[in-house]
């Protein structure tokens, strides 16, 4: 069972920066690969980006290499998202997401996810 807490959206300008915070806990969490989805009004969900709690290897969309970073803390058993230059396309509610396959946490189908947090980019 792995239980998680995600925070951290809100309203940015076009351009701007924010970072997401996913507090994770749960016996384990080595065996996971934790990440993030998002999922607009109307669309389907859209694999962001992930990253394996043993090791560290990161995963990220085409969409946002090169914009987003993800990283954890390993003693806060935190993985956070920087974004940067976000567009309103990026507009979205974001989830953290865990299972044990990477596929599946970029897919949105993880089996296990938080409450979502909304960001916001205003046109």
């Amino acid at each position: 069972q792995v239980q998680l807490v995600d925070s951290g959206g809100g309203l940015v300008q076009r351009g701007g920066s924010l970072t997401l915070s996913c507090v994770a806990a749960g016996r384990s969490l080595g065996a996971y690969v934790l990440g993030w989805f998002r999922q607009a009004p109307g669309k389907e969900p859209e694999g962001v980006a992930a990253i394996t709690w043993t090791g560290g290897v990161p995963f990220y969309a085409d969409l946002v290499k090169g914009r987003f970073t993800i990283s954890k803390d390993d003693a806060k058993s935190t993985m956070y998202l920087e974004m940067h230059n976000l567009q309103p396309e990026d507009t979205a509610v974001y989830y953290c997401a865990a299972d044990s396959r990477a596929q599946a946490v970029m897919a949105g189908t993880g089996k296990y996810r938080g409450q979502g947090t909304q960001v916001s980019v205003p046109s």
